[in-house]
């Protein structure tokens, strides 16, 4: 990548996105062009949720990748990651032209140079933190613009929120050490553990990667990061000590300080907690202990840029803190309302690690206590499969029923033989007496059509493309007048 590619700005420089639909390209592009840029991009003929935000903001889109898209004058080229820019015809093209090209995350990084940047990280939660943060700032009309990498219906369903170009928070992701080209002046932590182990060699390499990532941290930088997290606590604990002038912030349930959740209760759809240094409930509708810890993280970074913008923490900004976090409403999959048809409550999650599945399903359990709790579960990567297989196996255990399928297969590892759908079902059969096993998605609809019942909560969950079984089935049960 050349150095400072954003140097002077990106006023009435042309760029192309080459895969812009995905939905951080998409929301890349918008800040991009809210900032003066000449964006254009292009991408398959598939249909995205992100096409009519292109076309609403001008931006346009060819569909079908070829060397003749890169239109004469292009200062630079934005490619998704997952394109090979030895391999893809517009990159070559660049290459050939002299175009400078460069990654998302590449892009994402040099983006953070021209702001007073914070950066949400982490193995489970960061979308939801980052999420969190971005309706905080925007209920209390802070100029940060902020990009998450989902859909958010707070941002109009869409995954950025521009809203000055004072401060950035985005969300930043530790596969590849791609959070390495983000600078940062703030940095949440939501958790650190085992995974991408088709990348990470254990362990101690990954907690390197945040380390490293922690020590990007300007002068008296602020780390926020959970006390409850063993894997967060340590890092936080080994970059003090290299980094004395860095600004430690713990929250979560065994924090100290104001970020300490001192209380929780949860009833139907309703979650309210309690921290330390404030006064009074916040109250969220979306469930889980994990995401009462990602709303304390989330104010405690919104609380921060605040500060630093000049704003009083007084009892005005908090008010619009709670109105903010009572008014959010989750991000796209993640424990995503689906609908609800013939009395059964049909939801979507992307939770595709052990922790964050059985924490997912804590938090459904604490929400809907009196329903039968159905769970289609879709394992992505052979990798992270044969790694935490045991942890797997034990992660259902709140469910009533488990539906497992094939291994949804990433282009960044091969299989060899090793494991597959079938060698995580025998593990959780074992100790599941209700898990069932259906090599595709589509191979269950008819079987759950039949055993699907009114008070059922039926989730998907993974990081495959189960989550069309579930709006098939919504759409099935919702021509039925009732069901049984």
């Amino acid at each position: 990548m050349p150095e400072r590619l954003l140097t002077h700005g990106l006023r009435g420089r042309r760029v192309h996105f080459t895969g812009i639909k995905g939905v951080g390209m998409a929301a890349l592009a918008e800040i991009f062009f809210s900032r003066g840029a000449d964006v254009e991009g292009s991408d398959t003929s598939e249909k995205f949720f992100t096409d009519d935000i292109l076309r609403g903001l001008g931006i346009p889109v060819t569909e079908g990748f070829a060397a003749e898209n890169l239109a004469p004058g292009t200062d630079f080229v934005v490619y998704s990651a997952a394109y090979d820019p030895e391999r893809h015809p517009e990159l070559l093209r660049a290459g050939e032209l002299g175009i400078p090209r460069v990654s998302y995350p590449e892009a994402l990084g040099e983006l953070s140079t021209l702001f007073d940047s914070s950066g949400v990280s982490g193995v489970h939660g960061k979308t939801t933190t980052t999420a969190l943060t971005g309706v905080l700032c925007r209920e209390a009309a802070l100029p940060v613009t902020v990009l998450v990498g989902s859909a958010v219906p707070g941002f109009g369903d869409r995954a950025t929120s521009v809203g000055g170009d004072r401060y950035l928070v985005a969300e930043t992701c530790e596969y590849k050490r791609h959070f390495l080209n983000f600078s940062p002046t703030r940095i949440v932590m939501t958790s650190v553990e085992m995974d991408h182990q088709d990348y990470f060699r254990d362990l101690d390499d990954i907690r390197g990667a945040f380390e490293s990532y922690a020590l990007k941290l300007k002068s008296n930088g602020i780390l926020i990061y959970c006390a409850d997290d063993d894997g967060a606590s340590r890092v936080a604990g080994r970059v003090k000590s290299e980094r004395p002038d860095i600004v430690l912030v713990p929250y979560g349930f065994q924090a100290e300080g104001d970020f300490r959740i001192s209380e929780e209760r949860f009833s139907s759809g309703t979650t309210r907690f309690r921290l330390s240094g404030f006064d009074g409930e916040f109250t969220l509708h979306v469930p889980g202990r994990h995401t009462v810890r990602n709303a304390a993280a989330a104010l405690a970074l919104a609380l921060r840029i605040a500060a630093d913008a000049g704003r009083p923490v007084d009892p005005g900004l908090i008010a619009s803190c709670r109105r903010a976090l009572e008014g959010f409403t989750g991000t796209r999959r993640r424990s995503e309302i689906v609908g609800e048809a013939a009395g059964i409550l049909f939801i979507d999650d992307y939770a595709h690690h052990p922790t964050a599945i059985a924490a997912t399903l804590a938090g459904l359990k604490d929400y809907h206590p009196h329903r039968r709790l159905v769970v289609d579960f879709m394992p992505h990567t052979y990798s992270r499969t044969s790694a935490l297989l045991e942890a797997f196996a034990g992660s259902f255990s709140l469910a009533d029923e488990v539906v497992l399928h094939k291994i949804y297969a990433s282009a960044r590892e091969t299989n060899d033989g090793t494991v597959s759908g079938r060698t995580l079902f025998e593990g959780v059969s074992a100790v599941h007496p209700a898990a069932r096993y259906f090599e595709e998605p589509d191979d269950a609809f008819s079987s759950l059509a039949v055993s699907l019942k009114k008070g059922d909560l039926f989730v998907t969950m993974g990081a495959g493309d189960n989550w069309k079984l579930g709006r098939d089935l919504y759409l099935h049960f919702s021509s039925q007048r009732s069901v049984s």
